[in-house]
């Protein structure tokens, strides 16, 4: 679904975006490189964006739609099941590794995401954890910490993550009130 608060061409230009950093990582996204993706010179995207930082949260914000998309339909199929959600969370996440790390590894720009998407994303999360925010926090934190260090490849080769994964939603679980 397109986002129609954006033009058609700053619509294609988050898509070359998307491109660099899906394929290279955050560190390949500047301006220049960008307008080479696209074929145009770097002035000419200050048209549609003001800097880099507003291309970026775009981005963000595709991360946390599809991110919300997958969890809800986790939520939807598996009612009350955190094991479910953690899975569609993590399967996600290393879809896209490069871009979970734009989206998470630097503040979040509250302020220039569209309304209400951030609460989207939560929703899930706090539906299984039965509206209790401190317990949605904290399995979040396990969920982005483990994620987080699979994409940066901190686990021992051969290690089963998957074990690692089960043991923390079953202490969530535990933890219901």
């Amino acid at each position: 679904m397109a986002d129609q608060r954006l033009t058609a061409r700053a619509r294609e230009i988050v898509t070359a975006a998307r491109a660099l950093v899906e394929e290279a990582g955050p560190e390949a996204l500047t301006m220049r490189s960008l307008a080479d993706r696209l074929g145009i010179k770097a002035p000419s995207l200050y048209k549609h964006f003001p800097d880099k930082a507003a291309v970026e949260v775009e981005l963000i914000a595709q991360h946390l739609a599809e991110s919300a998309a997958a969890c809800e339909a986790a939520v939807d199929r598996a009612p009350g099941s955190l094991a479910a959600l953690a899975e569609a969370y993590r399967t996600h996440a290393l879809a896209h590794p490069h871009l979970y790390r734009l989206a998470t590894e630097g503040p979040l720009p509250r302020h220039a995401l569209p309304p209400g998407l951030e609460e989207r994303a939560a929703a899930p999360l706090l539906r299984v954890c039965d509206g209790d925010a401190e317990r949605a926090r904290a399995v979040w934190a396990f969920a982005h910490g483990m994620v987080i260090l699979e994409i940066h490849g901190r686990f021992p080769e051969g290690v089963g993550l998957g074990e690692a994964w089960k043991r923390g939603v079953t202490a969530f679980e535990g933890s219901a009130r």
